[in-house]
């Protein structure tokens, strides 16, 4: 019995080729040249790329056995998520091969921009001894303020503090114990921008964070402030940070990764003060090789019929059929919870009844958990990384079993307590021989509405008018409302609107609804991919 064939389209560690070699046929391929790759997907059952080869719905159709596209690395940005769910193909990354060597990155550009070590450099090999020209300054006794204290952020922080640092940080989804333990002081995000002498980045990309320290935030900052980003492109406002440094109200910054990449030119290039670096977050030999041999692993456990933790697309084998379909449903309800919350819980209570409760359904807290941390860390979130989002954050979890509801055959309850004592919960169901994903429950709001790529939550006191006058300013907008709950608590009590839609409802226009309605709770949430 010939053994299942592997495709290498990139160049993997030795570690990892060793690792696969074990058990597969390994083959190997340009994955950059598609005319050699499309065809030697032919009769393959694993597909292992890094971030030349583009995975795309044409990649995935030509692989006639294809079971697993595995992404040595952390990003996956070259991989159509979608298009392998929809065809059944697992998607695995190695979320945490390179946090060590990205957050190594984040200090070794933070050391160079305080002491001019690119410049200084430079004038030497061209024959220039320019020693008191490049003076710069200690770290010793410095606020360095750390925006994202996730995985990277802490590596960062606990780094930091053996120069003699005060390490502060803004992050929402982190317990003020949770930064105790590392000695982080929390703080809010204008605040750290005002005290600190370095600011170096570490959050997610998404809309919130998207330009997120820009024009406004450089009016905030010291004259002295360095500004450090190696965390994703586009979370600093380049244009913003020239015109800060143009201005002198910046003094240096060191950057590792852009908005649009591979960039090779930019106004920023013209500092001295600014040093620059082309991604090289995770271009160490050991992040290499971690990435080759986690995938290894994860490859090895999906063609055994395994479950896989490091699984991206969550329909992975070893999980009971009937418990498959909850799986992404869960999901869902984690990250509708996170946004209404708008902060961390210091508890979850995943809650499984009915039918489904029969099987073991541990994968569905491991489901919430991933939907619960996915937009708001800068890792990518998987089933193995999940509990230890939690544990690091100070997030207590439980999972409760029992008998389902007179009301629905199974349901599925994401329940929390935030700091402040507040109590936040939601709750879906499927229904119908395809399963369709319903959100049933949101506060002790009952409802009866089919989850969508794109809702929007708003919470206000009951008053007539309110509906149309939504309505009304979204068909101005061009936004079309594809479906509408109003649920109150009693008349002129507090009423919730949920609302799916067709599009994103643009920011300025969501706060100009907010705004007018007087709403206590306005929340958009994209579920999209």
């Amino acid at each position: 019995m010939s053994k299942p064939a592997v495709l290498v389209a990139e160049k993997l560690s030795p570690a990892g080729i060793a690792l696969l070699e074990e058990d597969f046929e390994v083959r190997h391929v340009d994955g950059s040249d598609r005319s050699q790759l499309l065809p030697a997907l032919a009769g393959v059952d694993a597909l292992v790329v890094r971030s030349a080869t583009q995975v795309d719905a044409e990649v995935v159709a030509a692989g006639d056995r294809l079971q697993v596209v595995a992404r040595a690395g952390v990003g996956l940005d070259n991989v159509d998520v979608d298009a392998a769910t929809k065809a059944g193909v697992l998607v695995v990354n190695a979320p945490t091969s390179n946090i060590i060597s990205a957050a190594e990155q984040a200090i070794n550009l933070l050391l160079a921009s305080a002491r001019n070590t690119a410049p200084a450099h430079n004038a030497l090999i061209n024959g220039e001894w320019k020693r008191s020209e490049y003076t710069g300054v200690e770290l010793y006794e410095k606020t360095v303020g750390v925006v994202g204290l996730g995985r990277i952020g802490a590596l960062v922080a606990q780094r930091l503090q053996a120069f003699g640092t005060r390490v502060i940080a803004y992050d929402p989804f982190v317990q003020p114990a949770r930064a105790a333990q590392l000695g982080v002081e929390m703080t809010t995000l204008e605040d750290l921008l005002q005290r600190s002498d370095f600011i170096t980045i570490h959050l997610p990309k998404n809309k919130d964070t998207l330009g997120l320290i820009g024009d406004e935030a450089f009016e905030k900052v010291k004259p002295s402030v360095r500004v450090i980003n190696a965390a994703r492109g586009g979370i600093l406002d380049e244009d913003a940070l020239y015109r800060a440094l143009k201005d002198g109200r910046v003094a240096g910054a060191g950057i590792d990764v852009f908005t649009t990449e591979p960039t090779t030119d930019s106004p920023l290039f013209g500092f001295e003060n600014v040093v620059v670096a082309p991604h090289l977050g995770a271009s160490t030999a050991e992040a290499q090789e971690k990435a080759g041999t986690q995938v290894a692993r994860s490859v090895k456990l999906a063609l055994s019929g395994e479950f896989v933790p490091d699984a991206v697309n969550v329909q992975g084998t070893g999980v009971a059929e009937e418990v498959k379909p909850g799986l992404p449903l869960t999901e869902k309800l984690g990250r509708v919870f996170t946004s209404l919350a708008g902060t961390l819980a210091t508890r979850i209570d995943v809650e499984v009844r009915g039918e489904i409760a029969e099987h073991d359904v541990k994968v569905l807290e491991l489901a919430a958990l991933k939907g619960v941390f996915t937009d708001v860390v800068e890792d990518t979130v998987t089933f193995v990384n999940a509990p230890l989002l939690a544990k690091e954050r100070g997030l207590e979890v439980n999972l409760v079993t029992g008998e389902g509801s007179s009301d629905w055959r199974n349901l599925i309850s994401v329940r929390g307590v935030l700091a402040d004592g507040t109590r936040v919960s939601v709750s879906g169901t499927l229904t119908g021989p395809r399963q369709f994903e319903k959100l049933v429950e949101v506060n002790n709001y009952t409802m009866e509405i089919g989850l969508a790529e794109h809702m929007v939550f708003l919470s206000y006191e009951d008053r007539p008018g309110i509906v149309g006058r939504v309505g009304a300013v979204l068909g101005d907008t061009g936004v079309n409302i594809a479906g509408m709950q109003v649920i109150r608590d009693k008349e002129g009590g507090k009423a919730l609107i949920i609302l799916t839609v067709d599009t994103v409802v643009p920011d300025d226009v969501l706060t100009s609804i907010s705004e007018m309605i007087e709403a206590d709770i306005t929340r958009q949430i994209d579920l999209e991919g």
